[in-house]
């Protein structure tokens, strides 16, 4: 594989940097160095991810005749290393990468035309409706009642661990159509607009603290919710070959060019920080920690580099995706961790709004530096990454049955 760059793809990652530097305006950096987890309130994700839009660049793996871009591999990683390496806020996936897919592969042309189009505008704001209480990573056990009366499913059960539900208007949901044949063939896939009458939301508070602006996941509770039957996609019964397709893009991502970030900038908070007289950059052991997360960090990107030019020419991702999902969320928990112990006891007071400066909410003095804020709210969120999306321990089953054949 030859990763040397040609002049036509190194001016394409000028240009990039070039447009990341006239839009990634002040307000929106200040906002991303008090996130979390890189995500900013609706209002500045809107803001941004409309910047995306206008420029074309939005949904670069999208079909160009949906508004995609026509790239190569190459322009892919760079424009992924370019916008990581600047620390833009992360694109909310739930449209654009997740349900997106699906109705592209699966949709009718009815659906495409109603939904892609705000989907790429950033109109319309989607959750996830797949965990259930009870039936997390074990997916295929969910138990959510989808009912056909007349034209219409009548919806009654609950999902759990719903990402920003509170500012959806529509989700994508898994649920029981059958009890019939195994519990894989009894479960569908439907668009539910979250305005129709009997869903109701509820906040679930996390380990990271209800943080002003980034309350984070939900319960959301559906009794009678009528939902048309051409708001399913594909056939019945099939939402499980769907839910496992949508999966291969929620798990598949590229991490290494946001942890390269990530550990760069603990570098920098360890260079800054003091412990026991000395820097804790010129710890030891700190050192030899940063040196292997970096070599873990450079054999992922390695990995994503082949998988991805793969994908560019047709290829699934197919239980690779399974891989990149644990060797990233794995990496990604050992940097909150290490960041941790860069800032020492500057992590323990709790800031409960980090963007209360930004936003000119409080003139309050903060006990330690700015950068130490999110440290300890990003160590706690992070606690889930292996969970999300199936436990890490799921993926390497899969990875067991379907690679090596186990």
């Amino acid at each position: 594989m030859d990763l040397a760059f040609t002049p036509e793809e190194i001016a394409f990652g000028e240009e990039v940097r070039a447009w990341i530097a006239a839009n990634f305006d002040s307000d929106l950096k200040d906002m991303v160095a008090q996130s979390k987890n890189g995500y900013l309130d609706k209002e500045g994700q809107v803001r941004w991810q409309k910047k995306l839009f206008e420029r074309g660049w939005m949904a670069p793996d999208w079909p160009v005749e949906w508004g995609g871009c026509d790239w190569t591999a190459a322009q892919r990683s760079i424009f992924n290393r370019e916008m990581s390496a600047a620390g833009v806020p992360v694109s909310s996936p739930m449209g654009v990468k997740m349900v997106a897919p699906v109705i592209l592969a699966f949709g009718t042309d009815k659906q495409k035309q109603r939904h892609l189009p705000p989907i790429l505008r950033s109109d319309i704001w989607w959750c996830q409706g797949y965990s259930e209480p009870g039936s997390g990573s074990d997916l295929a056990s969910l138990q959510m009642k989808a009912e056909r009366e007349g034209g219409d499913y009548v919806l009654n059960g609950s999902k759990i661990w719903t990402t920003h539900a509170q500012w959806a208007d529509w989700i994508f949901c898994l649920v029981r159509t059958s009890h019939e044949k195994k519990p894989q063939d009894g479960i569908s896939f439907l668009l539910v607009d979250m305005r129709t009458a009997g869903i109701n939301v509820k906040a679930l508070p996390t380990l990271d603290g209800p943080m002003e602006g980034q309350q984070e996941i939900n319960q959301v509770f559906f009794d009678d919710v009528r939902v048309p039957d051409s708001n399913r996609i594909g056939e019945e019964g099939m939402g499980w070959t769907y839910a496992k397709y949508l999966l291969e893009f929620e798990r598949g991502n590229a991490y290494a060019p946001a942890l390269k970030r990530q550990l760069e900038k603990v570098s920098r908070i360890a260079s800054m920080e003091a412990q026991g007289g000395a820097r804790v950059i010129d710890d030891p052991d700190f050192r030899r920690k940063v040196a292997d997360l970096s070599i873990r960090i450079e054999a992922l990107n390695a990995a994503e580099l082949r998988l991805f030019s793969g994908r560019a020419g047709g290829a699934r991702m197919g239980p690779s995706s399974s891989m990149l999902k644990c060797a990233g969320t794995e990496v990604q928990q050992a940097i909150t961790e290490l960041a941790l112990e860069a800032v020492g006891a500057y992590a323990a007071p709790f800031v409960r709004d980090t963007w209360a400066e930004v936003k000119g909410r409080s003139n309050e003095p903060r006990p330690g530096p700015d950068y130490a804020g999110p440290v300890a709210p990003g160590y706690f969120n992070y606690r889930k990454a292996s969970i999300y999306a199936g436990s890490n321990e799921v993926q390497r089953n899969i990875m067991a049955k379907l690679v090596l054949g186990l």
